[in-house]
């Protein structure tokens, strides 16, 4: 009898596992470019019929809306003669008579007349003594045109348009902005509604028009 081998048997295994392998490499997608959705260019202020209703603009941008009986008045102060002359033409080209008033700090007041027309502005704006935009507004091309002559202007980021000092409108006025098709920026200091990229910069260009006459370098968007 032979001696017995000091290495134990071998033991096969019950399953055979299988080789592991390399993890397949994924293919690089090309990066998707941020754009302005399509729907904006159907708010383009070039295309559009003005109307009284569009000093809602004015509104988003800070202005104030009064009622007295069965009409009503839409005021805003402006820093810079352009703006105060690019409004009058507005609220004029609307059937809306306009007019300066002086102010404390040496800006530029200008508002309409009281007149029957404006009346259903105000019953949409005003929530008690706070005006902020109603449920549903719609930022459309020439509300924003006037929104953009009232206080927007660039700043080496983007583009600014103001907000009222009642918070309670911030976000409606962002929301309407949204669906406007630009997703804006909130700053709280100002307040503001900050517009960035290239191509949301370059729609809302088209969607505002060309620029009113005399305004300053950094008042439109480019």
């Amino acid at each position: 009898m032979s001696a017995a081998s000091d290495e134990p048997p071998a033991i096969e295994p019950l399953f055979a596992l299988p080789a592991p392998q390399q993890p397949a490499e994924r293919a690089r997608q090309p990066r998707r470019r941020r754009t302005a959705p399509a729907q904006a260019s159907l708010f383009s202020a070039v295309l559009a019929e003005p109307r009284p209703a569009d000093v809602a603009g004015v509104l988003a941008g800070g202005g104030q809306v009064i009622r007295m009986g069965g009409t009503a008045r839409v005021s805003v102060v402006v820093t810079q003669e352009w703006r105060a002359a690019a409004l009058l033409a507005a609220f004029d080209g609307r059937g809306l008579t306009g007019s300066r008033v002086p102010t404390v700090d040496d800006h530029i007041g200008v508002r309409t007349a009281f007149c029957a027309v404006l009346a259903p502005v105000a019953d949409a704006w005003l929530h008690g003594t706070v005006t902020r935009p109603p449920a549903g507004f719609r930022a459309d091309g020439l509300a924003l045109r006037l929104w953009a002559i009232a206080g927007g202007r660039r700043d080496s980021i983007g583009y600014l348009l103001p907000l009222p000092s009642a918070e309670s409108a911030w976000q409606p006025l962002r929301l309407a902005l949204r669906v406007a098709g630009f997703d804006a920026e909130l700053l709280t200091s100002g307040p503001s509604l900050r517009v960035v990229g290239r191509a949301h910069l370059a729609t809302l260009t088209d969607v505002l028009g060309p620029p009113p006459a005399n305004a300053d370098d950094h008042a439109w968007p480019t």
